[in-house]
């Protein structure tokens, strides 16, 4: 099997756990302050929508068939 093949196979997996998890949150942007002994934390959250995950699965699919043709 050709390299995009492989990369074919791990964008399946990936766009799978993104299904599995029903959409992947993650940390934008963290910020901390301390005023003394006080400490205050900020987070702002992202969110990968489900949708990348069939996307990734589709675009996978088609790495992986090119990836296993024979060239003629």
């Amino acid at each position: 099997m050709r390299p995009i093949g492989w990369i074919g196979i791990l964008l399946v997996a990936l766009g799978g756990v993104i299904l599995a998890m029903r959409g992947l949150s993650y940390t934008k942007d963290r910020q901390e302050i301390s005023v003394g002994p006080m400490k205050v934390a900020t987070e702002q959250k992202g969110f990968v929508p489900p949708a990348v995950g069939f996307l990734a699965i589709a675009v996978g699919a088609g790495l992986v068939f090119v990836g296993t043709r024979r060239r003629a």
